[in-house]
C-alpha cells in the first residue's frame, strides 16, 4: 500500500506531468515547456530526499545519481532542435542514469534467480526493435546499440530482485523498468523509424510513470 504522503505526491506529480504534456503540445505554451519538463524530475528528487531519509546512504547516493542524470538528460533533449549533439549528450546522460539504476538494483539481487528466460525475451524484443531501426541510425548505430544493451541490463537487474525484497518494492521497480523500456522504444521508433501519432504524450506518460514507480519501489524497501 502507498502511504498518504505518497498518494498525495502522486497526484501532484500527475498534475506536473499533465502540465508538461499540455505545454509541449500547444504551440502558444511552448515556453512553459522549458519549466514543466524539468519540474517532473525536480519534484521527484525533492520527494525522494524527504521520504527516503531512512534508507542507507549507498542506496540514496545511487538513486540521487540516477535522478539527477535523468534530469540532465531531460534538459539536454529539450534543445535537440538547436543541435543534434544535444541528442547524443542526452543519450549519454540517460545511459549513466541506467547504469546507476543497475548498480542500485544489483544491491538486492536474488542470486538464486536465473536471468536466462527473461533475458531471452528481452533479446528477442531488442533484436526486433533494432531490425526496424538499423537502416536509419547512421552514425548513431553504435551509441544506440550500447544504450539498448544498458537499458536491457537495467530491466534484467530489476527482474532479478524478485524474492529478495518485499513484493511491493519488487513489483513497483520492475513495472517501472518495463515502462522505461517502452518509453525509450517509442522515442527511438519515432525518431529513427517513422513518426508515431501522439508520440510526445505516450513517451512522457511512460517515462514519468517509470521514474515514479522506481522511486516508490525503492522507498518501499523501508517496509
Amino acid at each position: 500500500m502507498l502511504s498518504k504522503t505518497e498518494r498525495q505526491f502522486a497526484v501532484i506529480y500527475g498534475i506536473i506531468v499533465l502540465f508538461e504534456i499540455i505545454s509541449g503540445s500547444i504551440a502558444s505554451l511552448q515556453n512553459l515547456h522549458y519549466i514543466a519538463k524539468p519540474a517532473i524530475l525536480i519534484s521527484l528528487i525533492f520527494f525522494f530526499y524527504k521520504a527516503g531519509k531512512d534508507l542507507s546512504q549507498p542506496l540514496k547516493n545511487l538513486m540521487f545519481s540516477a535522478l539527477i542524470c535523468s534530469l540532465l538528460g531531460d534538459i539536454l533533449l529539450m534543445f535537440v532542435g538547436e543541435s543534434a549533439h544535444f541528442f547524443t549528450l542526452g543519450l549519454v546522460a540517460f545511459l549513466i542514469a541506467h547504469v546507476m539504476y543497475i548498480l542500485l538494483f544489483l544491491k538486492h539481487r536474488n542470486k538464486t534467480r536465473s536471468p536466462l528466460k527473461f533475458g531471452i525475451v528481452l533479446i528477442i524484443y531488442a533484436l526486433s526493435l533494432f531490425y526496424l531501426l538499423k537502416d536509419s541510425l547512421g552514425d548513431m548505430l553504435i551509441p544506440v546499440a550500447i544504450y539498448m544493451i544498458v537499458i536491457l541490463s537495467m530491466a534484467t537487474t530489476a527482474y532479478l530482485r524478485k524474492d529478495s525484497v518485499n513484493i511491493l518494492s519488487y513489483g513497483l521497480v520492475f513495472i517501472g523498468a518495463l515502462c522505461f523500456m517502452i518509453s525509450d522504444s517509442i522515442l527511438a521508433l519515432n525518431k529513427f523509424y517513422q513518426p508515431i501519432p501522439f508520440s510526445n504524450i505516450s513517451i512522457m506518460l511512460t517515462y514519468a510513470l517509470a521514474q515514479l514507480l522506481i522511486v516508490l519501489g525503492i522507498l518501499k524497501l523501508k517496509n
